[in-house]
């Protein structure tokens, strides 16, 4: 019951996601970080159960940092950290399956900002704008509606803002809590969190 949302703006990406961590009927936490950092410029927010969230996003993100210092510290474009992500769910589909759907974005010197859109099956699909999860079911509207092409900072925050309200007026489940993050030529940053992930 996860919900991961993504807007590219003029410069940069914001990527928002709830911080709700449960199974079943149960809720075990309130304040988990599921938008996890691959690079100084790149970032990924993951819907999925959190064993397979734990596992994939860290072994994606120590496998760019592995490359990078293999490769006399040689960067991996975002483009190319989206087909390494989808190329390792692919492969995974006849091992043993990664449960995770992904919204990847990062920050380019050639292309600014870029999002890709990546499903548990391995397919892959660079995106303006994009949502993961039962969330895709409310805020596709509002992006249709909303997102225009060379849209502020401010503008995006605010539409990821207006989708996150829509999910608590909506949706049927509880997900009190969303964490923000953007990243742009400066790196990825946190916005604003509900809940601190770093209380345990």
């Amino acid at each position: 019951m996860d919900t991961v949302v993504g807007v590219c703006y003029d410069g940069g990406v914001i990527i928002a996601a709830d911080q709700s961590n449960g199974r079943s009927i149960l809720t075990y936490q309130v304040n988990l970080d599921k938008i996890a950092k691959l690079s100084s410029h790149s970032m990924m927010g993951v819907s999925g159960p959190n064993c397979d969230l734990v596992n994939f996003t860290e072994y994606v993100s120590k496998n760019i940092n592995l490359y990078e210092l293999s490769n006399d510290g040689t960067k991996l474009s975002t483009k190319a950290q989206a087909n390494f992500a989808r190329g390792e769910l692919a492969a995974a589909l006849r091992k043993g399956p990664f449960q995770v759907n992904v919204l990847l974005g990062g920050y380019d010197e050639k292309t600014k900002g870029s999002l890709y859109h990546i499903d548990y099956m391995g397919t892959m699909q660079k995106v303006k704008y994009g949502a993961q999860g039962y969330a895709q079911y409310f805020v596709s509207s509002i992006f249709d509606k909303d997102c225009t092409e060379g849209m502020s900072e401010e503008e995006a925050v605010k539409i990821v803002e207006k989708c996150i309200k829509e999910i608590h007026t909506r949706f049927l489940m509880s997900q009190p809590n969303f964490i923000i993050k953007k990243v742009d030529k400066d790196g990825v940053k946190t916005l604003s969190f509900g809940a601190d992930p770093a209380d345990t």
